[in-house]
């Protein structure tokens, strides 16, 4: 942010802090519940995980952008943290989401629409599966432990060209430019939290699966219902959508979408400011529900995207 944002949209740190607090407590406990109660409460403590979970991923989010805490490296410490219980690596998914804000809605980034050539039947598969069905979740995860345990199969310009065949280049492509120890490193220290959380709670297989489980639904349909069927721009192609209040709050305003990708640097207690009296907001659960009708045609891009091979901006978490 420019030092009049920093003064007009200053950070809520102390709010910041006590969702961080809350929401990490309430995980712990649902885990422990998922894996200690009866079927029936299990699945009730899964739903709420996924919930709080999402909350510690909107947290990371901020961190991402640099406004979760004013201090850099108090930012990126606090966002590793979070991550953690993703689970994902921070510096993995910063860049990832960075690259994100310069890939949004081209070739790249095209979901829910096929291309002149794609596959109808495997972008429709990939829909599903991945993002309808938690599977990108699923990779995101698998993909953290492969790099802990053998980090050079995840660079090899070889797992770019498979990916490519995926639909899934770009990501894997961004994976391979992280500086090595670094990433090793997070990636360390999300194995080592998650394998203190399942030992000191003493949590079954089944309730870790069922949590994780339920947040891999509900991470999945929050990341890209946001943007289904929005215009193919790289900076407007989202929705500012509507939700039940509550549920938004615990998302740190996620829904608010488009008011991030056209202001990425403000804090999300702001974001309200940036959504328009007049614009089309759709349903939360219309859009979501609209998915499972399959992938359309693509339209024209509205603007000329980005370059595949443009930096993204800055990471803010880049020092630490």
């Amino acid at each position: 942010m420019s030092a009049q944002d920093v003064r007009r949209y200053p950070i809520p740190v102390s709010l910041n802090l006590l969702m961080f607090a809350a929401a990490l407590s309430g995980c712990l406990g649902l885990l422990w519940a998922a894996s200690h109660l009866s079927i029936g409460w299990a699945f009730l403590a899964a739903a709420g995980f996924a919930v709080l979970n999402n909350t510690l991923f909107t947290l990371m989010h901020e961190a991402i952008h640099g406004v979760l805490l004013p201090h850099p490296r108090a930012n990126a410490l606090l966002g590793l943290a979070c991550g953690a219980l993703v689970p994902v690596p921070l510096a993995a998914y910063a860049y990832g989401h960075m690259q994100h804000h310069v890939r949004n809605r081209t070739d790249d980034e095209l979901f829910d629409y096929y291309l002149p050539g794609d596959s109808r039947v495997r972008k429709n598969a990939w829909l599903y599966l991945g993002n309808l069905l938690g599977g990108f979740w699923a990779l995101m995860a698998l993909a953290t432990v492969l790099y802990l345990l053998c980090p050079w199969f995840c660079r090899s310009p070889r797992r770019r060209r498979e990916a490519v065949g995926l639909g899934i280049g770009a990501g894997v492509g961004d994976i391979a430019q992280l500086p090595l120890g670094k990433t090793w490193l997070q990636c360390l220290f999300v194995a080592l939290t998650q394998a203190a959380m399942i030992y000191f709670l003493e949590l079954s297989l089944s309730g870790w699966l069922l949590c994780y489980g339920a947040f891999a639904l509900h991470w999945s349909a929050l990341q890209y219902t946001h943007h289904a069927w929005s215009a193919r721009d790289v900076e407007t192609g989202a929705w500012n959508l509507r939700v039940f209040a509550p549920v938004r709050w615990l998302s740190l305003n996620y829904h608010y979408h488009l008011a991030h990708h056209t202001h990425p640097d403000i804090p999300w207690i702001y974001l309200g400011q940036f959504v328009g009296e007049q614009e089309t907001r759709p349903s939360f659960w219309k859009n979501y529900l609209t998915l499972w009708g399959g992938v359309r045609p693509a339209p024209p891009m509205l603007k000329k995207a980005c370059s595949p091979n443009a930096s993204a901006p800055p990471l803010a978490t880049s020092n630490t």
